[in-house]
């Protein structure tokens, strides 16, 4: 991990096209303005980790759905 301190004001590059900027650092609480092109998702870490678990539960068939796609896939006449 890269640890780096910026003051207010100023950024960090992340490759040639996502800037991060320190808006203000109050306390504990720091506000953060990102900058990146539209196709680069920007998420906070704890939203993400949401969309990774829905995604992989929509993709994952529940074992009714296995066995109703096994039944249709099943020759007719075996049993």
């Amino acid at each position: 991990m890269l640890v780096l301190t910026r003051r207010a004001g100023e950024s960090v590059m992340i490759g040639d096209d996502v800037v991060i900027t320190v808006l203000e650092a109050r306390g504990d609480v720091i506000r953060l303005g990102i900058k990146a092109p539209r196709d680069v998702q920007v998420h906070r870490e704890e939203v993400y980790r949401e969309l990774q678990a829905a995604n992989r539960e929509a993709a994952s068939p529940t074992e009714a759905a296995v066995r109703a796609v096994t039944e249709l896939l099943r020759p007719s006449g075996e049993d």
